[in-house]
């Protein structure tokens, strides 16, 4: 079994500006820049076997290249439920599109639909404990943090290896858009 997702990675200068976010946050797990992405689509533990039908049809996805804009920050969960610290995403019809025909491919697949509405953001920490003040702090320092336009011109599968510390992430493919 493997564990794998679909996402969009970002040039070096952009993960930068992204890491540089961080900090200020008791409790708070911070992404290691090498690590930010935007997830088109979580997959989970699946067979090898399953992986390479998978690779094959996110091949055939046929959409294309467009340019996304980073804009803002927040946080989801509230008070002690407070969970993860994210960069938000600018209404994108293209990015839509593309994760729109990588759930469809998925689908096809065999894997089950995802319930949970499409909800583009990079994941800047993980929150446990974090003081409410702390995280109210932060958004608001940071609440008008933009990047972009950003060209996407391709997406990546990739594969998850969980472990003592932070996961390692592992491009399997990369998919180009026209």
């Amino acid at each position: 079994m493997i564990r794998l997702f679909v996402a969009l990675d970002f040039p070096e200068d952009v993960r930068r500006r992204l890491a540089g976010l961080g900090g200020g946050v008791p409790g708070a797990r911070w992404t290691d820049a090498d690590n930010l992405h935007l997830t088109l689509r979580f997959i989970g533990e699946v067979p090898e076997d399953q992986a390479a039908e998978i690779d094959e049809l996110l091949a055939q996805i046929a959409a294309p290249a467009f340019d996304l804009v980073l804009d803002g920050v927040g946080v989801y969960g509230s008070g002690r439920n407070a969970r993860v610290l994210w960069a938000g995403v600018e209404r994108s019809d293209a990015l839509s599109h593309l994760q729109s025909k990588v759930e469809s491919a998925l689908v096809r697949c065999g894997l089950p639909a995802e319930e949970r509405k499409f909800s583009p953001h990079v994941t800047l920490a993980r929150l446990k404990d974090a003081p409410k003040d702390r995280i109210g702090r932060f958004v608001e320092e940071r609440g008008m943090f933009r990047a972009g336009p950003i060209r996407v011109e391709h997406f990546t599968l990739y594969r998850s290896h969980l472990g003592k510390g932070a996961a390692v992430y592992e491009a399997l493919s990369e998919y180009g858009l026209e």
